[in-house]
């Protein structure tokens, strides 16, 4: 498999994703990931729709900015992380918090993106899986 370059994640992708607190608690996210060409790199916007038992359904939407080199920043132009080009591990830390990542490229263009989180105030394990919409 060769390394992911910065136009691979470019286009529309429909996404999945599973929250699950330390507590027991759990959240499903279903959605639309965007990757748009923009002058830095590209511009990822996800939308969806988050479900956690008992409550009503929200809509959710996160920016993120990724550059040529897969630096992944906020929307507010705060470094967040290094995506791995051949998959595996990343971090970030969030004063007061740890977030360890994992990516995973094994069954492109079909991955997943997991993130443990760990500190004082999180404390919860998050697994997003990605598939091109065009499939």
């Amino acid at each position: 498999m060769r390394p992911r370059r910065l136009q691979d994640f470019e286009g529309a992708w429909s996404f999945t994703r599973e929250v699950a607190e330390a507590d027991g608690c759990r959240a499903t996210v279903t959605g639309r990931a965007v990757w748009v060409r923009d002058s830095a790199g590209l511009a990822y916007t996800e939308t969806g729709e988050m479900r956690i038992e008992g409550h009503v359904p929200m809509q959710v939407e996160r920016r993120y900015s990724w550059d040529s080199d897969l630096a992944v920043s906020f929307e507010d132009g705060r470094f967040f992380h290094h995506v791995p080009p051949e998959g595996g591990e990343t971090a970030h830390w969030c004063d007061p918090d740890q977030y360890d990542g994992i990516y995973d490229f094994d069954n492109w263009p079909e991955f997943s993106v997991t993130w443990r989180v760990r500190g004082p105030r999180k404390d919860y394990r998050m697994v997003t899986c990605y598939r091109p919409e065009d499939e």
